[in-house]
This record gives C-alpha cells, sequence and structure tokens, in this order.
C-alpha cells in the first residue's frame, strides 16, 4: 500500500463515519491518527452529544471484532477481563471471556466504575495483553481501547488516575454542535426510523485486520528529523518548568506525541512530518497528561489554555 491508497482509505472512513457523526471532522480525524499510532482515546463530553455513537461509528466502519463495556458501580474486574469456570464434565477450568477480548472495545463511561476494575484495564491497554490466573492471554496487534466519560455529574463516579490517564494517547473533548449542524442532525433523524440502535447498522467495513497491519507499517516507515524531535522535546520540558503547571509531562508523552505525529504524516499523505503535525496534536495528547497548579486552578484556566500559551511561547522549526 502506498501513502496516497493510505490516504484514499482514510478519507472513505471518514466518510462512512461522517453518515451518522455530524460536524466532528476533527475528533474522527484524530481517532484515526490513534489508531494508526496503536493508542487509545478518551472521549469527554456532556451526555447527548454523541460520544457513544462516535466510537460505535468508528467500529462499524472497521471489519474488526467489537465489544462493549457499560461501566457501572458494580462492575468487578471479572466482568471486563473474564473468569474461570471449573466444568464437572471435564474436570478442568475453562476461561469464559470478557468483553475485552475484542479489537474494538468501547468503554462506556469509564468513570462510573471502581478503581479496581479501572485498573482491570491497565495491562490491557498497556501491553495489550491480559493475565487471568496467572495465564498471559494476548489481545493481538488490533486492540484499542475507545472509553467515554462525561464530566458533568460525579455523583457515584471514581475520576481515572494519572497512571491510567498516561495509557490514553488522546484525551477529545467534544462539546454540543454549532446551530447548523444541530439542525442538520435533528433533520437526518427526522427521516429516520424512531428505533434505537439501527444508525450504524448500514455502515460499510473499510479497514479490516490486514489492510490495518498495511497501514500502520506506512506509519512505521515515517521516521522524525532531530529538527522535530526537539521542538517535541522542547515542548515537553516547558511543562515541567511552567509555573501553571504543578507536574508537567513525561517521556513517555514525548514519546506518544512523536509516533502520534507519524501518523499524522502518513495521513495528510506525506513521508515527514511538519511543525503544524506536532502543533495540532499538542493539547490532545497533553492535556490530561499534566496536572495544573494551585494559581491556574484559582483562576480557573483549563489545561487545554495552558498548553495553548506554551505553544505560543516555544518557536517551531522552520
Amino acid at each position: 500500500m502506498t501513502l496516497e491508497a493510505l490516504r484514499e482509505r482514510t478519507d472513505a472512513l471518514r466518510a462512512e463515519i461522517g453518515r451518522t457523526v455530524l460536524g466532528q471532522d476533527e475528533v474522527v480525524e484524530l481517532l484515526l491518527v490513534a489508531l494508526f499510532a496503536r493508542g487509545h482515546v478518551l472521549l469527554e463530553g456532556p451526555p447527548g452529544t454523541a460520544k457513544t455513537l462516535l466510537a460505535r461509528s468508528f467500529a462499524a466502519a472497521l471489519d474488526l471484532d467489537f465489544g462493549r463495556i457499560q461501566f457501572t458501580p458494580d462492575l468487578m474486574p471479572g466482568d471486563v477481563l473474564g473468569t474461570s469456570i471449573f466444568d464437572f464434565r471435564t474436570n478442568n477450568f475453562v476461561l469464559t471471556k470478557g468483553p475485552v477480548f475484542s479489537q474494538v472495545l468501547l468503554a462506556d463511561e469509564i468513570n462510573r466504575a471502581p478503581p479496581k476494575t479501572q485498573a482491570a484495564l491497565l495491562q490491557a491497554m498497556s501491553e495489550r495483553t491480559v493475565s487471568i490466573d496467572g495465564t498471559d492471554h494476548p489481545l493481538g496487534r488490533e486492540f484499542i481501547v475507545v472509553a467515554t466519560q462525561n464530566p458533568i455529574e460525579q455523583q457515584g463516579t471514581y475520576p481515572l488516575p494519572e497512571a491510567q490517564l498516561d495509557r490514553f494517547l488522546f484525551k477529545l473533548v467534544i462539546d454540543f454542535p454549532p446551530e447548523d449542524i444541530e439542525m442538520a442532525i435533528l433533520r437526518q433523524h427526522a427521516a429516520a426510523p424512531l428505533e434505537a440502535g439501527l444508525e450504524t447498522t448500514a455502515l460499510a467495513k473499510v479497514l479490516d485486520a490486514a489492510a490495518l497491519a498495511e497501514t500502520r507499517t506506512l506509519v512505521d516507515g515515517i521516521t522524525l528529523k532531530d529538527d522535530i524531535l526537539a521542538y517535541i522535546l522542547r515542548l515537553i520540558r516547558a511543562t515541567r518548568e511552567s509555573s501553571e503547571i504543578a507536574f508537567g509531562a513525561s517521556t513517555r508523552a514525548a514519546d506518544a506525541l512523536a509516533g502520534a505525529t507519524r501518523a499524522s504524516a502518513a495521513l495528510s499523505g506525506r513521508d515527514f512530518a511538519i511543525p503544524d503535525d506536532v502543533k495540532r496534536l499538542f493539547i490532545p495528547t497533553l492535556r490530561h497528561r499534566i496536572v495544573l497548579g494551585p494559581a491556574a486552578e484559582i483562576e480557573g484556566r483549563s489545561p487545554a489554555q495552558v498548553l495553548e500559551n506554551i505553544l505560543n511561547q516555544i518557536e517551531a522549526p522552520r
């Protein structure tokens, strides 16, 4: 597959997802970057902003096994990973696999599960392997988690710890659409059956596991020049030196940003990265990996605003 063929394939993916999710072009683009960069994505937004529909549409456009977990306060790790059950017919334990054994996993309202259950996903997201009763079970190279969370209702939720947040390549914030997009959504739904869950059934499968592996090989072939790497490093180190940030980004965050930059270049049909790739990905990659200082919190500044200020201060290579 060539870079031009990759662009055509991703254009088809965007078009299919765009049939059900309107007005979220940038979020869809970053979902695709995460897919090819082998990263996971956290979608955050108020109820009714199509977070779950976006994740379902993303999975529907991929010819990959899909799993869904509705996180609740009483969800246990075994409900996510699976458990071994004794079979009296064979006198052996048989593994009953949980929904994590899929290629695209929708973790819906992930912050509603207790920390023990959230941590059950930690190894799966980091190593694409789960350990059950001392045995490792690989999940496959295609495994990707698309998680959603609601930032408004905090009662009965468990904020994700920094160690788990760091496993997400991007945190994407979804807001209410503009008026014209909202009207287009209403028109689309007004002409569709009222039965829920049918939106994604007509979406075509654009990318299968073999094609995904082929496209990722193209991404692996893209290397970053030293000026781009130095720019990434200056941005990361600036988060550690900012008076508005109590805890800055780690080396893992720098590596994640570099990997996403390579994938972004490939999706743009280029075999080289440019500073604009880094600028576009900096805030989605870092907003969940920094901890604001007391002064920034008192002033009501968001992580995105603080990171935007750093972007404006650090000179990009020419």
